[in-house]
């Protein structure tokens, strides 16, 4: 069996140098981090400065495992080094004089756990996210590389000047001849990253980018008053017909469905391996730290039958926490306690070793699951997309899901994480503060981590004596073809236990003279409305889902009749939902977003509040207000 990692280090001080910093009231701290047994440096090591126990500064090295110290004040400093595989290790009482320009060469040992190293030549992958300012800092000569600021050397990537965040390219749906495309097609969706993305970008003062929005994540990120399913099958299915608030001319059709909710103590037993980004990158309050504090949190809400894994990934992949069941609540937070972030970033080394651990851990008739936990920039090792995804397939159908948590900003990867997860069978959520992480890892912990329905389609065939045209809001990269639906062998959603989703689509009705576009009248076939949908029906609803670990699905049919309410006469699930779709329409200048403005939203939100024990919808309405003002 793997053993946890064991720290052990060796530090070497090799004096001062010979030359004086230009400031001669100020010192100088120099050295480089480099590996014990080979003498080969160590890139973008955690390296941090204390003086009387405070942190003054904690950074990355250099890709030449290099860093530098400047404009310090003489007196007594500490250093700690943290590099994944290897020993955490710290110097004290290091004094400097005025003047003084001292050296400090830390050599480290590996663990006794042998880990995935990456390849010398991949560290060019790494340093093309850097900014490196080639500059020698005040005299630092050991430095090769460095980018000054407040005093430091060292490579950091800029997040103001290069933001290399990454989001897939969204085009809204276009409306839809129901005579002649008379099938929508489509897999759900329970993911709600966007939502709390979007938030990260509004509470800093700006608008997130169009491509950011994902407005059925918007939609979904909320819960809604569904009924509980009644008898075998998992989910409820309740359906709307009502006016459109953003254009008086079109209707709308409301589909909601909700997941048999379970008890926490009810669910079976989970073998849960969380790989955690512990690469350089995560160095910031809101990427590694936040995730800590998260996962204290659900350590709290663990059960005996319950085992954790911890596996880590930044230079190399290792376990530094072998399976723990959940009683031993000490035991996995001192692990959790002990995470550093420092390295280059070998994710694809990172999750095989996390669903090997999960294989030799498997619990046949439990959750396995894991739990990725990262700002999604894979730079070494084998991160191509296509790989990835191929590795993660094929351990979903062994029965192993994904879970993906985002943090950070600046390098977030979201297409990337939304794709693994999506591949994985599991969730993505995006954590941007520490009540999003008790939300997801406590209060939706059913739901989050035990799937109840899986492969779950939504087939609607529109009749055209009722609808001229119709149109999906949201879902654009959870399309399928029509022919999928009936195919058992093409991935769909997933739905979790307790969870509800939520789809809405607007509908031109029948005899308006509003313009589609078409093509050309079929030549040897011939299209028209048949005598027998003429009557009352305004669309037919199919779903299929697949139970967790079957590979046949069951379908279930709904009819949707002509019984159209007025809007303000829907239900609250109905109106907060258009409200909020309308707000993601607005954040993605939506072509189709009509008469659709701030302040319709706001009222139609806090018209539909409802009870509101955590303060979501409340938190809404204040995100509403302050983009309104933004976009001013």
């Amino acid at each position: 069996m793997l053993k946890t990692i064991l720290f052990s280090a060796m530090f070497a001080c090799l004096g001062v140098f010979a030359q004086k910093p230009a400031n001669i009231n100020t010192a100088s701290i120099a050295g480089k981090v480099s590996d014990h047994q080979t003498g080969k440096s160590i890139p973008f090591a955690s390296i941090i400065l204390y003086k009387q126990d405070s942190v003054i500064f904690n950074i990355p090295g250099d890709a030449n495992g290099d860093f530098c110290f400047n404009g310090l004040k003489a007196g007594n400093y500490k250093i700690k080094v943290n590099y994944v595989g290897y020993s955490a290790f710290e110097l004290k009482n290091i004094a400097v004089a005025a003047g003084q320009k001292k050296e400090v060469n830390v050599t480290l040992h590996n663990s006794v756990l042998a880990l995935q190293e990456i390849k010398a030549d991949d560290i060019k992958h790494r340093e093309k996210d850097m900014v490196v300012d080639r500059k020698t800092m005040m005299g630092c000569g050991k430095v090769s590389a460095c980018k000054t600021a407040n005093n430091v050397a060292y490579y950091q990537p800029n997040v103001q000047e290069f933001n290399t965040e990454e989001y897939s390219k969204i085009n809204d749906n276009e409306f839809k001849d129901a005579l002649k495309d008379p099938l929508s097609t489509m897999s759900i969706d329970v993911d709600k990253a966007s939502y709390s993305n979007m938030r990260r970008f509004i509470t800093k003062g700006s608008l997130p980018p169009a491509d950011a929005v994902r407005v059925e994540e918007f939609i979904n990120y909320f819960s809604y008053t569904y009924p509980q399913p009644k008898g075998d099958v998992p989910f409820s299915i309740t359906t709307e017909y009502t006016e459109c608030s953003w254009n008086k001319k079109h209707n709308l059709i409301h589909i909601g469905i909700q997941g048999k909710e379970i008890q926490t103590t009810n669910l079976p037993a989970n073998n849960l391996v969380f790989l955690i980004d512990v690469s350089g990158s995560m160095m910031s309050a809101d990427k590694l730290p936040l995730l800590k504090s998260g996962l204290n949190l659900l350590v709290d809400q663990l059960r005996p039958i319950d085992k954790v894994s911890l596996v880590v990934y930044a230079g190399a992949a290792g376990i530094v926490l072998e399976p723990t069941s959940g009683d031993k609540k000490e035991k996995i937070m001192n692990a959790i306690e002990q995470l550093q972030a420092g390295g280059s970033t070998a994710g694809g080394a990172g999750i095989a070793l996390a669903y090997k651990t999960a294989k030799e851990n498997y619990l046949k008739d439990g959750n396995n699951r894991v739990i990725l936990c990262t700002d999604g920039d894979f730079n070494v090792g084998a991160s191509s997309d296509g790989e990835l995804v191929s590795m993660i397939e094929k351990k979903r159908e062994e029965g192993t899901f994904l879970t993906v948590l985002g943090f950070g900003t600046g390098n977030y990867k979201d297409s990337k994480m939304e794709q693994l997860a999506d591949k994985g069978d599991g969730n993505y959520a995006y954590i941007d503060n520490i009540l999003e992480a008790k939300k997801v890892l406590v209060k939706e912990m059913g739901g989050t981590l035990l799937t109840i329905a899986k492969d779950v389609k939504i087939q609607i065939e529109f009749n055209p004596a009722k609808v001229k045209g119709y149109r999906l809001v949201g879902y654009e990269n959870r399309l399928l073809n029509k022919e999928d639906f009936n195919n058992d062998k093409k991935d769909a959603g997933e739905l979790g236990a307790g969870h509800t989703v939520t789809a809405i689509y607007e509908i031109i009705p029948a005899g308006s003279y509003e313009l589609l576009a078409s093509v050309d009248p079929l030549k040897y076939q011939a299209t028209g409305v048949v005598s027998k949908s003429t009557g009352q029906e305004v669309m037919t609803i199919k779903f299929r889902y697949k139970e967790p670990k079957e590979s046949v699905s069951k379908l279930i049919t709904e009819i949707v009749n002509d019984r159209k309410a007025p809007f303000l006469t829907s239900s609250e699930n109905c109106i907060f939902s258009s409200a909020v779709a309308e707000f993601g329409m607005l954040l993605r200048d939506s072509k189709f977003k009509g008469d659709a403005d701030f302040k319709t939203v706001l009222a139609l939100a806090k018209k539909s509040k409802g009870k509101d024990d955590d303060g979501y919808r409340a938190e809404f309405i204040r995100l509403v207000e302050m983009a309104e003002m933004l976009k001013k």
